[in-house]
């Protein structure tokens, strides 16, 4: 048992193999064209992105790692949406959809949020099962980057900035 596996045990998690849970995820692995549904009930499908950076947020209104970070993430939104960014928030399974609603009215989210009701998205990107986990997506729609928790800032704004200049 790896370091990794031993401290998800002793916190009461379970996690697949680390290489398991990245396969889907190489740098070289292109973005799976799932369909996902909107808040609104709109229907749209993860392909729909390409030609723009996209940053693929799982996360749960449960998760105080996910509250913390949605600032953040509302703030990068804002800087570089009009330059070809875009991000989905997606809510996981498990996340009532009235709690997930409520969040995102009361903190005015600007971005797209989306319902994984059967976990088809989590499951499409790698079988994700820990919030937050973020996927970068680049514009040929290919994974750059799979963030594990909060990711720092200021090197994933440098990462968008390269990715947009591309």
């Amino acid at each position: 048992m790896n370091r990794r596996q031993h401290l998800a045990l002793t916190a009461g998690l379970w996690l697949p193999p680390l290489a398991a849970s990245l396969s889907a995820c190489g740098s070289q692995d292109t973005a799976p064209d799932l369909p996902y549904t909107l808040l609104n009930g709109q229907s749209r499908r993860i392909g729909a992105h390409q030609g723009r950076v996209l940053l693929v947020n799982f996360w749960a209104t449960s998760c105080s790692t996910c509250v913390r970070e949605m600032p953040h993430l509302v703030s990068t939104y804002q800087k570089y949406q009009s330059r070809g960014y875009d991000t989905l928030a997606v809510a996981m399974s498990y996340d009532p959809p009235d709690y997930v609603s409520n969040f995102a009215q009361t903190r005015q989210l600007p971005f797209a949020v989306a319902l994984d009701r059967d976990a088809s998205l989590a499951r499409g990107f790698g079988d994700i099962r820990l919030t937050p986990t973020s996927i970068l997506i680049d514009k040929r729609g290919r994974i750059v980057k799979r963030y594990v928790g909060e990711p720092d800032f200021t090197a994933l704004h440098t990462l968008i900035e390269e990715l947009l200049a591309a």
